[in-house]
């Protein structure tokens, strides 16, 4: 079944770890039109080695609890012309699910995180070792959809013996129902992705300009999405008019 996710226009602000909280997205739903808040560690093993980068002096979201967080983040962007969305870590998956009926309850996506790659994450079980275990991260997208919540997974190209497209049919199969792929130095695999799947395929590295938001519409992305310079109001109202030139939709701004 065709996905049911969209969003006008169809650019995404990726989730910055210590970065992308609400403030972040409101700043740029002028531009946007979905802002994926987070990372977020969610358990108690993610959160650990969340506290490990921050002594190494990475910015990083650590509140007490990171479910209320979220549901307050959430709550905050109530009426914001920008669809929400989360991105959560964790090496478990009940916490999944609970981050689940947080972002159902409040009109939110649930973007499970299997890219990133940080030594300190992969060791406990989460973010890019997520890809090598297809079975566990299909777990996380089954029981997150059974409560009722959209959900999608954040990807990475370019791991060796990680068979993107297959692991989208399989995440798809779960109950996913967009897939973010930071392609890496490898652009065609989205059209890989999109061939294989009726998955929603966000395309996300080096979305800067015209040219680069035309290769991947090219390559059957529904959607485009901006990571380091999505603070930068330059970049994204640049973004922005090419993926309306591109994609063909009307914003009104």
């Amino acid at each position: 079944m065709a996905s049911t996710v969209s969003f006008t226009p169809p650019l995404a602000l990726a989730s910055l770890s210590g970065e992308a909280d609400a403030d972040w997205a409101r700043a740029g739903a002028e531009y946007a039109g979905a802002a994926f808040l987070g990372g977020i560690a969610i358990d108690a093993d993610s959160r650990a080695a969340a506290r490990e980068l921050v002594a190494r002096d990475r910015t990083e979201f650590l509140p007490d609890d990171p479910l209320a967080f979220v549901a307050r983040e959430l709550e905050s962007l109530a009426g914001m012309p920008i669809q929400p969305a989360v991105n959560v870590r964790s090496a478990t998956v009940d916490p999944v699910v609970d981050a689940a009926c947080v972002c159902r309850d409040r009109d939110a996506y649930l973007e499970i995180n299997a890219h990133c790659r940080q030594a300190e994450l992969r060791d406990v079980g989460c973010g890019e070792t997520l890809l090598r275990d297809g079975e566990r991260l299909a777990d996380y997208v089954e029981r997150a959809a059974e409560t009722g919540a959209t959900v999608g997974v954040k990807v990475r190209a370019e791991v060796p013996g990680v068979d993107l497209p297959e692991l989208a049919r399989r995440l798809e199969t779960a109950g996913a129902a967009f897939v973010h792929v930071d392609a890496m130095d490898t652009e065609s695999i989205i059209a890989a992705i999109a061939d294989a799947t009726d998955l929603f395929v966000i395309a996300n590295n080096g979305v800067r300009d015209d040219e680069t938001v035309r290769e991947y519409v090219d390559y059957g992305a529904d959607a485009v999405s901006v990571g380091r310079p999505s603070d930068t109001p330059v970049v994204l109202e640049r973004v922005r008019d090419a993926v309306e030139r591109r994609l063909g939709c009307e914003t009104g701004r």
